[in-house]
């Protein structure tokens, strides 16, 4: 019997983040590991009058992929996919690794490789997307291998994950409406502001805004939710950042990432645990070695870290910065095949302070 929650999860993602219409076509994709989810929003699309295209991989592909493949097959872009990129009104990824730790041994080269030659999809998406031509969201299934990064039980895990997507509120499409008030008026107050400084624990950085549009998020890209962000300016940051929490990126986990930027660029970079795949990823291009983003974390309903960046960069008290592309309709320019979003943990003695005043003071908004 299919959990109700991944059906009022389902109407959320279909009837509130992307607003699914008649006509409307709708990529669904995941892995067989979430086929109760897919089923579920592969039927509120038809509910909805859309028309829906599922794209299942099994697991283990992508080992596969980056075992197997030559050069050919790694540069290879499926036509599917290239159309997809182009025609879709919708795209719903849903997140449903068996096993977070697949990508372990992928040689980082082949990843890097992978990432430049799909890079033109990531461009035409970011583009439609900034246009209004496409609506996309990103969730995650709950499964045993997340419930072990967090240290839950898969019970516990379900309960947890619902309820941070509201999934379990008495009328969850309208849900996430009623809870982006907060969001907005701080997402309000920043914008127009010049310069972010955060301080904390191994981290003392500055970061140019002004001009940058700062956008709340609200459950329309990401479930769950709750961030303001922008694309800052891309030559200003200066300083060093402490990444609090250990960061995945292509299946790949690296811990104790610190950063130091110079003129905006990363101009040295260690990590406590893949390193090699860190320095491997920050010579992918030239934006790879800038910020695309800056984020604060507004969900004080997510409190402990479980090492899914989804999750983690909403935590109230953090403040997220990803490097690589920006997104368009912040006003970023940064161009790069990498988008890789890292945390930094400011509830232990931090601060947040913009244009002189006050955001933030150990994780707690003081505006």
């Amino acid at each position: 019997m299919r959990d109700h929650r991944a059906e009022a999860l389902a109407r959320i993602l279909v009837r509130y983040s992307t607003h699914v219409g008649r006509g409307d076509v709708c990529v669904l994709q995941s892995t067989t590991t979430a086929e109760p989810l897919v089923q579920a929003l592969y039927e509120e699309v038809l509910r909805a009058g859309g028309l829906p295209i599922v794209q299942l991989t099994p697991d283990g592909a992508q080992a596969a992929l980056y075992e197997l493949a030559s050069d050919d097959q790694l540069d290879w872009v499926p036509p599917t996919a290239t159309w997809c990129a182009e025609n879709a009104d919708v795209r719903i990824a849903v997140l449903a690794d068996a096993n977070t730790r697949d990508l372990s041994q992928a040689d980082p080269e082949k990843q890097v490789r992978t990432q430049r030659a799909r890079k033109p999809l990531m461009d035409t998406a970011m583009r439609r997307a900034a246009a209004g031509e496409y609506r996309w969201n990103v969730t995650l299934f709950p499964t045993h291998a997340y419930a072990s990064e967090a240290g839950m039980s898969l019970a516990a895990y379900e309960d947890f994950y619902y309820s941070a997507c509201l999934a379990t509120d008495g009328d969850p499409v309208t849900a996430w409406q009623r809870q982006s008030d907060e969001v907005k008026r701080l997402a309000e107050w920043i914008e127009g502001r010049r310069e972010v400084h955060i301080a904390g624990p191994g981290t003392d950085i500055t970061l140019a805004v002004e001009g940058r549009h700062w956008i709340p998020c609200v459950g329309e890209h990401n479930m769950p939710d709750g961030e303001f962000f922008t694309g800052p300016i891309e030559d200003s940051v200066e300083g060093e950042v402490t990444f609090s929490f250990p960061a995945a990126y292509a299946g790949r986990e690296v811990s104790g990432v610190r950063l130091r930027f110079s003129g905006g660029r990363v101009v040295d970079a260690s990590a406590e645990r893949g390193e090699a795949f860190l320095l491997e990823t920050l010579d992918t291009d030239d934006g790879a070695r800038r910020l695309g983003e800056l984020g604060i974390g507004t969900n004080y309903g997510i409190g402990t870290a479980t090492k899914e960046i989804l999750l983690d960069e909403k935590i109230g008290g953090t403040v997220h910065m990803a490097i690589g592309m920006s997104y368009p309709e912040s006003g970023g320019v940064n161009d790069s095949a990498v988008h890789w979003d890292m945390v930094c943990d400011l509830r232990q003695g931090g601060s947040i302070t913009v244009d002189g005043e006050e955001l933030q003071r150990d994780g707690r908004f003081v505006v």
